[in-house]
């Protein structure tokens, strides 16, 4: 009997930690590298790789905890994951130059939905939003 109650309790505390919060800086830092990569690629491989490493990070990103605007965060990294998609379609149906507008797009997104993320400036803070 013993034995079972330490099975279970190793199998419901590895569930736990698998389930642990992202550090979301770390993991966008090695998004943006991802995203550097695939678009400095000089081959259907290499940008292949980069950008499924980059759609499984922005993937992992959406189990974060957003504290500003939740539902609009999740909306953008899908939006986001979604360009990264059709990056790569394109990419492999007619090569590297026709998934340059999609990753432009990617980009802008980026800038869009920082916004949400960035801390108050000074005279936010002074005066309120």
């Amino acid at each position: 009997m013993k034995f079972l109650v330490l099975i279970f309790t190793f199998l419901f505390s590895n569930g736990a930690y698998s389930e642990q919060e992202i550090d979301l800086e770390v993991n966008m830092k090695n998004t943006g590298l991802a995203y550097k990569n695939a678009v400095q690629a000089v081959d259907i491989e290499g940008f292949n790789t980069a950008i499924d490493k980059f759609i499984t990070l922005i993937e992992s990103s959406k189990k974060a905890t957003f504290h500003k605007k939740p539902k609009m965060s999740l909306q953008g990294l899908d939006k986001v994951i979604e360009q990264a998609r059709l990056a790569k379609k394109l990419a492999n149906e007619r090569g590297l130059d026709s998934a340059k507008p999609a990753l432009k797009n990617i980009d802008g997104l980026r800038k869009k939905y920082h916004e949400l993320h960035e801390p108050p400036g000074f005279f936010d803070l002074l005066f309120g939003n």
